[in-house]
């Protein structure tokens, strides 16, 4: 892992395309301005680990169970 200290205002630049600037540092937060190309994936990593334990479970369910939510949610009221 590397670790960089930047100042407000400062910016990483990664693989050349992708630009972290320090927007702002209250206390303990600090703010992250991303600039990068529309197809690079940007989530927090709680939302990223989220998504991967979402697709871990759907791998896992029988198919008669996502039949029936399918169909569940294609119902209309």
């Amino acid at each position: 892992m590397l670790v960089i200290g930047r100042k407000k205002n400062e910016a990483l630049i990664i693989n050349g395309d992708i630009e972290i600037i320090v927007a702002e540092i209250s206390g303990e937060r600090v703010r992250l301005a991303i600039n990068a190309p529309k197809d690079v994936v940007i989530l927090r990593r709680e939302l990223y680990e989220a998504g991967q334990l979402n697709l871990l479970a759907s791998k896992q369910a029988e198919v008669s169970v996502l039949q029936d939510l399918a169909a569940a949610v294609s119902q209309k009221p």
